[in-house]
């Protein structure tokens, strides 16, 4: 079956658009999977592994339509169909409900003109109150029939109406949402900021913290800001594991699960951070150690990484690269991030020999099916400035540059004493104005005494200058 999926005239399409096609059985069981997540993020995951895993396309496509007839959303019911028709043409599912569409759009447009009148007799009554909650009916309404530009309008023009600092983080949070949703980075950036400025206190505090924590690190992965998107994972509170279904906004299962955010905060430390940042920030972390719980091969990789193992590091993370490459927010980062790693660990490994040869770089650093070998490899990481290191074609070995230890140590006893002799001459400086009563002190009846200080290291900084300009220094 998976032959035949694969020759579809809809694999034969992303075949030919360079687009990923996952053709390996991932670890995870497909249902199991999804049931972790709900609403949008449900929908676009099985439209994701149902466009590129060849293995599951169809079960996800057979789900998605499932799933969207729940909905309100005809054009992705529309367009999840046409996907499955193109790979599997006698499946009955791929022919589209043209009754349920036409009837679902017209509900759709009554919910909608209903929605629109209440809001504009709320409008004339001037009850703010009234007036958010409208809107923020109405912004719902359009996110899940997947009109998400109205229903950022929507959720916007809420600001205004606003009453409480609450209020207006759950109307910023509501559009970092939707901004998540229509992968606007950026936007989701300045939304998130907004929603930290807000002076929430106590419980409220604490119930948004870890939610704009993991919102920010899942923006600045997306935008390839590894170190920031580590840190800001790292930062989220466990409160995240257990936050209250029916408290506001659901963001467990809507956007992220905490099994996503070890993944994403892990990868990103191990791309972005060496051994001993990985040791103290990651592994010693308390509170990230009870997402690290949740997904037990990525502690593993990161100790295997701070032990030194790099091979089998990148081996347990080769194992997974399937399942992140059907993963709807992992998925273009993969290839970046596991290079990172790949590269730091190559030179992690080559620190201590001054020369290895190619075969034995081969076999630590099996070849990931990316195309290259491991001297095309190891020329790219010399070219760009990565690995301080030369290839010997002739005997196949890696060097390391040759260095003059005495060399170097002349040089840093040089160095050491021009700043020894600088020092000096600065302290001799310092006496010989204190002699000369160049020397500005504070008066006893002035309290602060900031200023006149100040003066006194603006008048020496002046002489220092004009030293200098004379050659003294």
């Amino acid at each position: 079956m998976a032959t035949n999926v694969e020759q579809s005239p809809f694999f034969t399409e992303r075949k030919v658009l360079n687009q990923v096609i996952v053709k390996d059985p991932p670890k995870f069981d497909l249902e199991s999977y999804i049931s972790n997540y709900e609403g949008r993020t449900r929908l676009d995951r099985l439209a994701l592994i149902g466009s590129t895993s060849t293995y599951l396309a169809i079960d996800a496509f057979r789900m998605a339509i499932i799933e969207v007839k729940k909905g309100k959303d005809t054009s992705a019911y529309l367009k999840m169909v046409e996907c499955l028709h193109n790979i599997l043409p006698d499946d009955p599912m791929g022919i589209p409900d043209l009754s349920w569409v036409e009837q679902k759009n017209r509900q759709v447009k009554q919910e909608t003109e209903r929605l629109e009148h209440e809001l504009k007799a709320y409008k004339n009554n001037l009850i703010k109150e009234s007036i958010r909650m409208g809107n923020e009916d109405l912004g719902q309404h359009y996110y899940a029939t997947g009109d998400l530009s109205n229903a950022s309008k929507a959720y916007f023009r809420m600001r205004e109406h606003c009453t409480s600092a609450k209020h207006l983080a759950d109307m910023t949070l509501r559009l970092v949402f939707v901004s998540i949703a229509q992968k606007s980075w950026m936007v989701a950036q300045s939304h998130l900021i907004k929603v930290e400025a807000q002076a929430l206190k106590g419980e409220e505090k604490t119930k948004l913290e870890p939610i704009v924590s993991a919102c920010l690190g899942l923006s600045h992965m997306c935008c390839n800001q590894y170190r920031d998107a580590a840190e800001a994972f790292l930062q989220t509170s466990p409160a995240f594991l257990s936050a209250d279904p029916a408290a506001g906004i659901r963001f467990q299962k809507e956007v992220l699960t905490g099994n996503d955010v070890a993944v994403y905060g892990g990868l990103c430390a191990l791309a972005s951070m060496n051994r001993s940042e990985l040791q103290e920030l990651v592994l010693a972390n308390n509170d990230f150690r009870n997402f690290l719980e949740l997904e037990p091969h990525i502690r593993r990789a990161i100790s295997l990484f701070c032990g030194s193992k790099y091979s089998a590091c990148l081996e347990v993370l080769e194992a997974y690269r399937t399942d992140y490459l059907l993963d709807v927010h992992l998925a273009p980062c993969v290839r970046e991030i596991y290079g990172q790693i790949r590269s730091k660990s190559i030179v992690q490994y080559f620190i201590p020999f001054s020369c290895v040869t190619l075969e034995e770089m081969a076999k630590k650093f099996q070849m990931t099916g990316e195309g290259m070998s491991i001297e095309e490899e190891l020329i790219y990481m010399i070219n760009t400035g990565v690995l301080d290191a030369r290839i010997d074609l002739v005997e196949r070995l890696l060097v390391s540059p040759p260095t003059n230890p005495r060399h170097v140590a002349h040089s840093s006893a040089l160095a050491m004493a021009e700043k020894y002799d600088h020092t000096l001459r600065l302290r001799l400086l310092r006496l010989n104005m204190l002699n000369a009563a160049l020397e500005v002190r504070v008066p006893k009846s002035d309290g602060g005494g900031l200023g006149t200080s100040m003066m006194g290291g603006e008048i020496i900084s002046a002489s220092l200058r004009r030293l200098g300009q004379m050659g003294g220094f």
